[in-house]
């Protein structure tokens, strides 16, 4: 089967949600998705929830903290921020739910509201002022290991 055109695709935007509630509570993954789900259907209906077609993409929580990423479509956000204010209760835990920020991928949005960062520079044995050594390259630049410190270089030079 083949892929539908770039112009045809369905088009999406990513929800970084932070989730809070009682140390004790214990919210797994399933429940989460599942009460998401009942919430959209009670407050938009069947046919304005399968509009949003809110996914849960990733989810951690533990010891009453917790945050997630929440896939919507694109039009959709704010009525997918108007589930997320409907929902109180998961799995008879109170829960509070709040949208740190929106983006247009996943990777920027974990790296701009879930704290996480790009990945680190990747370590390769280069060939530097006729000696092999190592070098750190990412991100636009190259730091290679001399013997006494770093020399910054760029890729032309390695």
């Amino acid at each position: 089967m083949k892929h539908l055109p770039k112009h045809l695709r369905p088009r999406w935007r990513y929800l970084a949600v932070g989730i809070e509630s009682w140390p004790d509570a214990d919210i797994d993954r399933g429940t989460f998705q599942r009460q998401l789900w009942y919430a959209a259907q009670n407050l938009v209906g069947d046919v304005g929830s399968a509009a949003i077609d809110l996914t849960l993409l990733s989810y951690s929580f533990a010891d009453g903290w917790g945050s997630a990423i929440l896939r919507a479509r694109r039009g959709e956000v704010d009525r997918a921020r108007a589930v997320l204010a409907s929902l109180n209760r998961v799995d008879g835990a109170e829960v509070g739910v709040r949208v740190r920020g929106v983006s247009g991928t996943v990777r920027a949005c974990e790296e701009k509201y879930m704290g996480r960062r790009p990945e680190g520079p990747e370590k390769r044995d280069v060939v530097f002022r006729n000696a092999e050594r190592t070098a750190h390259v990412g991100h636009s630049r190259v730091d290679v290991a001399t013997d006494e410190a770093f020399a910054g270089a760029t890729t032309l030079d390695i």
